[in-house]
């Protein structure tokens, strides 16, 4: 199969959003390897999007592309099971592996008897995955990631695998700045957001003492191409968007600094108020019409719509706004092709001289 140039700084999402055959990611694997993709990034639900499994299967099909977690919780896992994960990743993979976490929900978590995730709580997780990860015993932990009498690998060990976290709040972008390797930003952040999250990542980097530029921080970019039927562009614009808001649409609004009485009016709303599940995966095209007129158009265009060539060139403000990388969000990468195609055309390659495919480095 014929690949074409690998391209590092850009990742896509396998199995975007809800799936029922987690056997697709296959084929997104390899369209991935030949449009030259640089990463999978690989999200977990409690049903069929196990990120372990997905992650291995993504590994034992591709050469190439980087693969990260875009995220994992760590107290869903024993951290041994979850160290031992990444160092399997890691070997399997030559490399190309990054653990990337994420702070989930509150709520969630209570209902499944597991203990909150806090800040100081993950930067103590990190701690003892480094350590693990350098051959180290780590013996009677008592800190905020747990109790731990005894944890170890193989003193052998001298695995350098990267730690991503997905953020969106000013206080998360900086601690993940001082704490992590890689930071993946949220889909839908204004162009002066994604600068703004930028500048907070590399200022928490500085006070930590390292290279700011150390850090590599993706961007989150909503890609739907015009060449997209109308039922799925919807899904994808006004769908995507309306289960944001739904979620947690408070944070959202507040980080671009949009209107909360609009949100208040969407979240009022008694179809929106309603309806059971989320939207992005149970409305009905006729039912996202209904709900279309309570989004406003500028929010729907912190994305990439349009013409293969107009998505191209809004990848590229993604990079001129401080990205490292761009993950094309929404979409396999069979959808993307004509809008990578278009981005060869004017990829600023020099930016991205000597970037391996690993998405933490």
């Amino acid at each position: 199969m014929e690949q074409g140039l690998l391209k590092p700084e850009l990742g896509y999402y396998t199995l975007a959003g809800h799936t029922n055959n987690p056997r697709d990611l296959v084929q997104e694997a390899l369209d991935a390897e030949r449009l030259g993709l640089g990463s999978a990034f690989i999200s977990e639900r409690f049903n069929l999007k196990d990120a372990s499994t997905l992650s291995g299967a993504v590994g034992a099909v591709s050469e190439r592309i980087g693969i990260a977690t875009g995220a994992t919780n760590h107290n869903t896992r024993h951290p041994l099971i979850t160290a031992t994960y990444a160092t399997t990743m890691h070997r399997l993979t030559g490399g190309r592996f990054a653990l990337g976490l994420g702070r989930g929900f509150d709520g969630l978590f209570d209902a499944m008897g597991l203990p909150r995730i806090t800040m100081k709580g993950m930067e103590d997780f990190c701690g003892i995955m480094r350590r693990l990860w350098q051959g180290e015993t780590v013996l009677g932990h008592d800190g905020p990631a747990g109790q731990y009498p005894w944890l170890a690998q193989d003193p052998a060990f001298k695995e350098d695998i990267p730690l991503m976290l997905c953020a969106l709040g000013p206080k998360t972008l900086e601690f993940a700045g001082r704490v992590f390797d890689g930071v993946i930003l949220h889909t839908f952040f204004t162009d002066e957001t994604l600068a703004e999250c930028v500048r907070l990542v590399r200022k928490g980097a500085a006070d930590a003492g390292k290279d700011p530029a150390s850090v590599r921080v993706w961007s989150v970019l909503a890609t739907i191409g015009d060449h997209l039927s109308y039922d799925l562009t919807m899904k994808k614009t006004v769908g995507r968007m309306a289960t944001y808001l739904q979620a947690y649409g408070d944070i959202l609004v507040s980080v671009n600094g949009w209107d909360k009485a609009v949100l208040e009016r969407f979240r009022a709303d008694p179809f929106v108020a309603n309806f059971k599940g989320a939207l992005d995966a149970k409305a009905s095209t006729e039912a996202l019409e209904r709900v279309a007129p309570l989004i406003p158009e500028a929010w729907l265009a912190a994305s990439a719509m349009g013409s293969p060539e107009q998505c191209a060139k809004r990848v590229v403000d993604q990079f001129d706004c401080g990205a490292d990388g761009v993950i094309l969000h929404g979409a396999s990468p069979a959808e993307l092709e004509p809008i990578v195609k278009a981005y060869e055309a004017i990829r600023p390659s020099a930016r991205f001289e000597g970037r391996v495919a690993n998405p933490g480095r």
